[in-house]
């Protein structure tokens, strides 16, 4: 079985694979993003997927936030509504928000908002998809990882440092890919962070193919087009060999 992470970055998706000798690869196009949707077999994406037509957070959001506690809360925030997700502009996005919901829009939301919106159109067109690709968060896989607790925030370079050594205890090449990753994209189309992030959910992404994938809530509802709205993960990873 084929497993991979995808996390979005400026310069379109950071994907990641610990399968064998493992990869990864900048998706910068929407038929790259597809092709890679397509290929792998089980994949773990830290993108929204199941949206909230009248409510403006998610269930999985809000319990996710209490999971990671008030410090860490702001790494969630709520996706648009399924109707604001085709707005034309953050303006009228946030007003249609505001209508149904009396919440505005977060910026942050918006400008992941096309993103979301071409996740949401491949699970649409190919149903498959829907069996193989879960919506997971780096944060609460990290804090999974560490123990059950965050250390630091990932902007700081111990926070940072620290993720990459939970991740390299499990899988050594990934050292190695932060290193090549780093020098061969500039920081204005993959971040550190997204580098850390795009491979702790590739290696939740091979373990759950062993493991029992969990999911938050346990028994999500599933959104106007048949998407669950839930945040997957495992109870725990293995332990370093």
């Amino acid at each position: 079985m084929k497993t991979a992470g995808l996390d979005g970055c400026k310069a379109g998706w950071l994907l990641v694979s610990f399968d064998d000798a493992g990869i990864y690869r900048v998706l910068r196009t929407d038929e790259e993003f597809r092709d890679a949707l397509l290929t792998y077999d089980h994949i773990f994406i830290d993108m929204p997927i199941g949206l909230e037509e009248e409510q403006y957070t998610r269930t999985c959001d809000r319990l996710l936030r209490e999971k990671l506690g008030s410090e860490y809360a702001s790494s969630v925030f709520s996706p648009p509504i399924r109707s604001a997700l085709h707005a034309p502009s953050y303006v009228e996005a946030n007003m249609q928000s505001y209508e149904i919901t009396e919440k505005k829009l977060s910026l942050q939301a918006w400008n992941i908002t096309p993103k979301i919106r071409l996740l949401d159109r491949l699970l649409q067109q190919e149903e498959g998809l829907r069996e193989k690709v879960f919506e997971s968060h780096p944060e609460l896989l990290f804090m999974i990882l560490n123990g059950g607790q965050i250390y630091q925030k990932k902007k700081t370079k111990r926070g940072l440092r620290h993720r990459l050594d939970l991740i390299t205890a499990l899988e050594p090449v990934a050292d190695d890919f932060f290193r090549d990753i780093k020098e061969e994209f500039r920081r204005n189309e993959v971040a550190e962070d997204d580098i850390v992030d795009a491979m702790v959910l590739a290696l939740a992404a091979k373990e759950t193919v062993t493991a029992q994938m969990l999911r938050m809530p346990e028994e999500p509802d599933v959104d106007e087009t048949g998407l669950l709205k839930a945040i997957h993960y495992l109870k725990r990873f293995r332990e370093p060999e």
